[in-house]
């Protein structure tokens, strides 16, 4: 059986629409999608996804926004970045401080969380390990998928394509969030590539 460990965004959770439609689309070909809930700090995130790659050994990891963040820190798997949001200290300094409510249903069944100082600064200390241990196999094996109307991380284009090329920077036409039609015309493409299904 093969795996996806998908790595959700900000304010979500393991039970997004996005995954739903993943396992739907990939029951017939025996693959089992991964998707924790994330714990809120950063530290504690990337430590449960980090125990959950050496454990479930995925054979390729998709993170969107905060979560494709995440994601690009776990080399030595195929990965696939969509919107990744790179510099999420900053992107929570200017958003501001204080209580926000979950997207999607979390199994511990928290409906909100707080930014504060410790969870900004969790990020800018994650943030100084990015992009630190590429091979030449990551620049071969991570995707990097950005929305053309994205506005929250079109300034992240040039450095993804700084640190892995351009070979596979890919603008689909979309926004930040993920929907059936970027999942169907720009993920699934890819996910049937490196699963050979």
């Amino acid at each position: 059986m093969k795996k996806i460990l998908y790595v959700h965004g900000f304010s979500s959770s393991g039970a997004s629409g996005t995954v739903m439609m993943l396992r739907q689309q990939l029951y017939a070909h025996d693959v089992r999608v991964l998707a924790p809930d994330l714990p809120v700090l950063p530290n504690d995130a990337i430590a449960l996804l980090r125990s959950l790659v050496a454990a479930e050994h995925p054979d390729l990891i998709i993170g969107t926004s905060m979560g494709g963040f995440y994601t690009e820190l776990l080399t030595g798997t195929p990965r696939i970045l969509v919107n990744p949001s790179f510099q999420m200290a900053r992107l929570l300094t200017f958003k501001g401080m204080g209580r926000y409510p979950f997207l999607n249903k979390r199994e511990d069944g928290a409906k909100d969380f707080k930014v504060d100082r410790t969870m900004i600064d969790q990020f800018k200390a994650l943030e100084k390990e990015s992009f630190k241990h590429i091979t030449p196999e990551d620049k071969q094996f991570v995707w990097g998928l950005f929305g053309s109307d994205d506005k929250v991380t079109k300034g992240f284009q040039p450095i993804f394509c700084k640190h892995y090329g351009k070979q596979n920077f890919i603008v689909f036409e979309g926004e930040h969030r993920m929907n059936d039609k970027i999942l169907n015309a720009a993920v699934m493409p890819i996910i049937r590539k490196v699963l050979e299904i």
